[in-house]
């Protein structure tokens, strides 16, 4: 069995869109106020882990669909880069599809699909287990999708002989819809006094006029 690193190398991958349904659900916060560094940061001393990355997911909507998010998702992705927050980010897509209404009457609607982020997002964590630059994978998310990631890195922990652990961070709260991190990880539920220390000072929604 592979020994237990004395210093625990952690690298936090946050799922930006799920992150923020959650603490809306669990704090009730309506906009994505959190600041990813911080947060990384917070759970990492939380458990005695050294800090060496933090890595934020999202799609963005279309400037000509949303104007008002889109501007606020440029300037917070630019903020982000400019803190040292590796960001991957992509359009969202729209398709036509057929929307029922309450009143039963079914009418085509174009409806925005989150494209390929949980995917870039779980490659991620696996190249970077595999190459040997984390000892702990912090996945700020509850997407069971990603317990499949979880099996991965089990696969590459015991082919290299190596200690790895892989943790679903996510708000928690006695009201929250979902208290359940991921299958097959350890989970951290985040108390709102922690998410509330971590929040971002700057308001990037326009001004109203």
């Amino acid at each position: 069995m592979a020994s237990e690193p004395r210093i625990k190398r952690a690298v936090s991958f946050i799922d930006g869109q799920n992150l923020y349904r959650n603490a809306k659900s669990a704090f009730g916060h309506h906009h994505p106020n959190y600041d990813p560094l911080k947060l990384g940061v917070a759970v990492c001393d939380a458990h005695g882990w050294k800090s060496c990355g933090v890595r934020f997911y999202t799609d963005t909507p279309a400037a000509d669909r949303s104007p008002m998010w889109h501007g606020y998702w440029e300037r917070r992705l630019l903020s982000m880069r400019r803190a040292g927050v590796t960001v991957f980010s992509r359009p969202i897509r729209y398709r036509t599809r057929e929307v029922p209404l309450p009143t039963g009457e079914v009418v085509e609607g174009e409806v925005g699909q989150e494209k390929g982020i949980d995917l870039r997002l779980g490659l991620d964590v696996v190249r970077l287990a595999s190459q040997g630059e984390l000892d702990v994978a912090v996945i700020f998310s509850q997407d069971q999708d990603f317990a499949e990631v979880a099996d991965e890195i089990r696969a590459i922990s015991r082919s290299q002989d190596r200690w790895l652990k892989v943790v679903s961070a996510f708000p928690w709260a006695s009201q929250s819809a979902n208290r359940r991190g991921i299958n097959k990880t350890d989970w951290f539920g985040i108390e709102q006094s922690v998410y509330d220390a971590c929040l971002d000072d700057r308001d990037y929604r326009p001004r109203q006029r």
